[in-house]
């Protein structure tokens, strides 16, 4: 990979393809120029005795500074393993230890102290770098009390200033297609998490599938993509490869909070997110819409919208009626929900979860196609994506050049292609137990359509069977819960029970708006929830779900949980997936109830 860094300074020396924000204004980096500076890292990390196969972590929010350690890493030879910079001591303390790291590089103060309170169980680990070192609220010094060192970029350059320029090019010698580039250490739903390999081929071979596949969307000097999802995660990762490789220009935003903000000062062409992002754009623009007095319109926009992405997969196509609609809400909403966007993306790209035919066809009405893909960290990201001028809304695409996509006979997903990882990090019984020859197991059910195209209808592990034998897959009704905007996340239980029911919690930043309009504004939270107005709302929420199902597999019953799963809490993985072993234990009393009462 740090070969394209190479390429691009030598056909494209000036082109920008890297932009970074300095006092609130962001400034573009050229190819030439991000080279110098990767190689100006690799050296002061060649200096600092990092060599070819040594893991090194990086545990930050998505920065520049992350993109340029990991194309220095990879330049030197090194292996990258990130680390969430939500990760607590325990989790930070076995990623270290298990990858056998012997440089870890933080963020700030105050999770350079986090890695320093387990220092004494990571013998590995031998060197210590800091971003900024005086943010955050622990002590910047590091074991023994010794000076802070300068921020890490700085260090790293200071470092490697009477390293010779060959001495990143012997390195990179040592790199090839089967070399590691980084171990990602999965999620963790259940149990330890597992470090998957992945290897510079693996990732190339992933990105030139998604550029050929999506090449229009990626045009060198014009096209250009924010980074707001976390660089531990896979998907990420995958981006700023594929950023680099087209080439297009590169953003990167840390704080999800100002995304907004970030959005409309960068503009991007392409915007990338998890149906959660999606969900919640819809959702605070209905109801700001309603807050103004306009949600009568809103709800009829929305509404054409949806009626005018459904025609256009029809072989007559929109009507003339539809037609003028689409065009007079385009002047009156549609134009300002692009603009929330940053104003000139036509596409983005959804992976995680599934975004729900509803707001897929929403997006596409209007003017907005979100892509939905799928992958996962095994397989470097993406393995299907929505070609963009043939998306089928409700599918995840088709399988990208090079790879393929096989339904076992019972009906669980087996991928297989160059993009494939290489094995769990010391863990051969976990990777044969992946494997079946060369096909991965992905765990997730689902069907090929006629025309290739996949359709996921849930993970074989989280299937329920009721006590009268019914099989139940809980994404599909969770889907259509959680597409309510009261709703923060919802879990099906009902396992070896008589009914399905379903534990909900309350998104709180609609919760207070809700009850404005309801008149119930002085009510508190907690009187929110016990509230016959509210269950009567999310009684139409999970009837919503319901409806996509058979009566046997609707959920009967629901609890109302008084605060939202989260990472803090222990019930999200960093990628915001549920930990449903973990919520069954917690609110094992509360699923009892539902049974009882």
């Amino acid at each position: 990979m740090p070969g394209l860094i190479d390429a691009n300074a030598a056909r494209r020396p000036d082109e920008a393809v890297v932009a970074r924000k300095r006092d609130g204004v962001w400034e573009d980096v050229t190819a030439s120029a991000f080279r110098s500076e990767v190689r100006a890292v690799t050296k002061g990390l060649i200096a600092s005795g990092i060599r070819p196969g040594d893991r090194v972590a990086v545990m930050s929010r998505t920065r520049y500074e992350w993109t340029l350690l990991d194309f220095a890493l990879w330049y030197a030879g090194a292996v990258s393993v990130p680390i969430y910079e939500t990760s607590s001591a325990e989790q930070t303390a076995w990623i270290l230890a298990d990858s056998g790291a012997v440089g870890v590089v933080t963020e700030n103060a105050e999770r350079r102290a986090l890695v320093e309170s387990v220092r004494d169980r990571l013998p590995d680990l031998r060197r210590h770098w800091t971003l900024d070192p005086g943010a955050g609220n622990g002590g910047a010094s590091g074991a023994g009390g010794e000076t802070a060192e300068p921020p890490a970029i700085e260090a790293l350059v200071r470092a490697g200033e009477d390293v010779g320029e060959a001495a990143p090019d012997r390195a990179l010698e040592t790199v090839g297609p089967d070399t590691p580039a980084t171990i990602i250490y999965t999620s963790g739903t259940t149990g330890r998490p597992k470090g998957c390999v992945l290897t510079h081929g693996a990732f190339l071979a992933d990105a030139r599938g998604v550029v050929q596949v999506l090449g229009p969307l990626f045009r060198t000097g014009e096209s250009s993509v924010l980074l707001f999802l976390p660089l531990a995660h896979v998907f990420a990762r995958l981006v700023q490869v594929v950023a680099v490789l087209a080439p297009i220009k590169l953003g990167h935003a840390p704080d999800v909070k100002t995304l907004t903000d970030e959005l409309a000062s960068f503009r991007p062409t392409i915007v990338l997110g998890v149906p959660r992002v999606f969900e919640k754009v819809y959702n605070s623009a209905r109801a700001k819409a309603r807050e103004a007095g306009k949600g009568r319109i809103f709800d009829a926009a929305a509404a054409t919208a949806i009626a005018h992405s459904r025609a256009r997969d029809t072989a007559a196509g929109p009507g003339w009626g539809l037609r003028l609609r689409h065009a007079l809400f385009d002047r009156l909403v549609y134009r300002k929900l692009r603009a929330v966007l940053g104003g000139r993306a036509t596409h983005a790209i959804s992976g995680g979860a599934a975004l729900g035919e509803r707001l897929g066809h929403f997006y596409r009405g209007i003017g907005f196609t979100v892509l939905e893909g799928y992958g996962l960290t095994e397989t470097c990201a993406p393995t299907a994506v929505n070609p963009f001028d043939a998306p089928r809304i409700g599918t995840v695409g088709r399988p990208l050049p090079g790879t393929s996509v096989r339904i076992a006979e019972d009906g669980e997903v087996l991928l297989r292609g160059p993009h494939l990882f290489r094995g769990y990090w010391n863990n051969e019984a976990a990777t044969a137990e992946a494997m079946t020859g060369d096909w991965y197991r992905t765990g997730d059910l689902g069907r090929l359509d006629a025309d290739g195209y996949l359709r996921l209808t849930g993970r074989k592990k989280e299937i329920l069977v009721t006590a009268g034998g019914k099989n139940v897959a809980p994404a599909v009704i969770e889907d259509g819960i959680r597409s309510h905007p009261l709703v923060a996340e919802c879990m099906v239980v009902g396992d070896g029970r008589p009914f399905v029911a379903a534990l909900i919690t309350v998104d709180d930043e609609f919760l207070p708006r809700w009850a404005a309009e309801q008149g119930l504004g002085g009510l508190s939270p907690a009187e929110l929830l016990e509230h016959p107005a509210l269950r009567a709302e999310l009684r139409t929420a999970v009837d919503r779900g319901n409806a996509a199902v058979s009566r046997a597999e609707s959920v009967r019953a629901f609890h109302v949980l008084d605060h939202r799963f989260s990472e803090e809490s222990g019930h999200l993985t960093p990628s915001m997936k549920l930990k449903r072993h973990v919520v069954a234990r917690d609110f094992a009393t509360e699923i009892d109830a539902l049974y009882t009462s």
